[in-house]
């Protein structure tokens, strides 16, 4: 079976439901488990995820033999108040721009840069 992901404590920016919906953005077919993994969740945290994501309209899944096919309603206004007017295309456009410009930069300038830097707190 799949193993424990590693725990993590404090607050974090993105909500585990908004990296669920990236990594499907990302694999429409992609597995519970494969999910799990990259969202460093449980697969049963994943199941109960993907089922508040289809009945709060975000996305719907069709079966393909022994495998699921997701589709994400792009037009889905985000929920909370202060993102009105905001879709899920909008949430996942800026991700996926992270995404590209974090992937262009290699590791060893990332660790550089935040090096360089230092903490928020020392500026």
């Amino acid at each position: 079976m799949g193993e424990v992901p590693e725990t993590h404590s404090g607050w974090t920016f993105l909500t585990n439901h908004a990296r669920v919906l990236a990594a499907i953005a990302e694999d429409q077919t992609t597995r519970i488990r494969d999910i799990a993994a990259r969202c460093r969740l449980t697969e049963r945290a994943v199941q109960k995820i993907i089922s508040d994501l289809e009945q709060g309209g975000y996305l719907t899944h069709t079966r393909q033999g022994r495998s699921n096919e997701y589709r994400i309603e792009p037009g889905t206004i985000l929920r909370h108040p202060a993102d009105a007017g905001l879709t899920v295309s909008d949430l996942l456009s800026v991700l996926a721009q992270h995404d590209a410009q974090r992937d262009a930069t290699p590791q060893w300038m990332r660790t550089a840069n935040v090096q360089e830097r230092g903490s928020p707190v020392d500026q």
